[in-house]
């Protein structure tokens, strides 16, 4: 179900007041549960998660968790039988690196995000202090003045993104885009003005965001090897949420050219979706022929028309050599392959689809709008250039 994304921030204990005005701030964001089921398909202008493969998306590390020097050398015996570690992880290896990475990155965002509130805390209570005022007319001047989107900016908004409001007009959703632009401007004055302020009261911020490293040697690509920006899309070709961030990745290549360059891997979730392994073979299949993107768009674009017969009617449409991609297929030449990318994301904790690394950074969200992920890219590019 699509859900509006919360900042992280909202997850964790409110701090003593007066200092916790920016976080209430991002807080303010409209929540999911407040709204009528009617509205779900206008969250995802903010942001989706995606097509899951799990019952719950979300690991929680153990808190007591035992440092490594807890664990010793010999963990049982059986008479003059040593049961090691070595025997743990030949068992259980895979599931141990999976919990380490799930560990290591909700232990890196609760850092990450606690630093944000001190920082934001701190120097926006400092200057309204300075200025004898509230950290609320601070983020309402950064605004200029007033929060409250025009008619005509409610209109431009419904009609972008009117293949997401689920067939209701304009005057039926009225009301809950002004709340989600005046939401999204509060939230936009609160990072400028935070941007602002850091360099005024020269912040140093020395953390920087947790990355994991991804083999993607022999992977479908576009853009430039050499690009500073690479964008891995972990997908799956049958999942909707998957397909509605289809048509931003393309506006994406257009807007970033040659500074984006964008890596496809594969992560077909067969409980829910029957089709999705054979359509990932067949991209291979249409790669064999230098075809994986003309292939990769018209199977986003007609996802219910993917059975066996359908690829195969495709790869003629796309100009493919039909008896060498007919006996690829049906050979299932490229179902390890596959396996190996789905297997590959499960280690770095992918447990849906889309799932989105920039730079090695884990975009949250899922099928983040096109405005979460341009901001997303411009804020690592301008990180590159520093």
């Amino acid at each position: 179900m699509a859900i509006l994304q919360l900042n992280p921030e909202s997850h964790h204990p409110v701090v003593p007041a007066p200092v916790t005005y920016l976080r209430m701030v991002q807080m303010q964001r409209l929540n999911p549960h407040t709204l009528p089921l009617s509205l779900g398909m206008l969250a995802l202008a903010a942001g989706l998660f995606g097509c899951s493969n799990q019952e719950s998306a979300a690991a929680t590390p153990n808190h007591a968790r035992s440092a490594p020097d807890d664990i010793p050398a010999v963990l049982a015996t059986i008479g003059d039988e040593q049961i090691t570690m070595a025997d743990i992880r030949a068992r259980v290896g895979e599931e141990l690196d999976l919990n380490e990475v799930r560990y290591q990155r909700a232990r890196h965002a609760l850092i990450e995000s606690s630093l944000q509130q001190i920082l934001q805390d701190r120097v926006l209570m400092a200057e309204a202090k300075k200025k004898n005022t509230t950290p609320v007319k601070l983020i309402t001047a950064e605004a200029g003045g007033s929060l409250e989107p025009s008619d005509v900016e409610i209109a431009a908004w419904y009609k972008e993104n009117q293949s997401r409001t689920g067939g209701r007009t304009l005057d039926q959703i009225r009301g809950e885009i002004g709340d989600y632009l005046r939401s999204e401007r509060r939230n936009d004055a609160a990072e400028r003005l935070q941007a602002r302020l850091n360099a005024e009261q020269k912040v140093t911020l020395n953390l920087q965001p947790y990355r994991v490293q991804i083999d993607n040697e022999g992977a479908p690509a576009s853009g430039p090897a050499d690009a500073p920006v690479t964008l891995v899309e972990f997908s799956d070709f049958q999942c909707p949420f998957c397909g509605r961030f289809f048509p931003t990745l393309k506006r994406l290549e257009e807007r970033f050219g040659d500074s984006l360059h964008i890596v496809y891997r594969h992560y077909p979730i067969a409980k829910l979706h029957p089709n999705a392994m054979k359509a990932a073979e067949a991209s291979f299949c249409a790669q064999d022929e230098g075809k994986f993107w003309d292939m990769h768009d018209l199977m986003f674009e007609e996802q219910n028309q993917l059975a066996v017969k359908d690829l195969k009617l495709k790869a003629n449409r796309v100009g493919l050599n039909q008896k060498k991609f007919d006996a690829c297929l049906d050979s299932g030449r490229y179902a390890e392959r596959v396996q190996k990318d789905f297997d590959a994301g499960s280690q770095l904790g992918v447990t849906g689809t889309p799932a989105l690394f920039l730079n090695g950074i884990p975009m949250e969200g899922g099928a983040v709008s096109y405005e979460v992920a341009v901001k997303a890219i411009e804020k690592e590019l301008a990180r590159i250039k520093r």
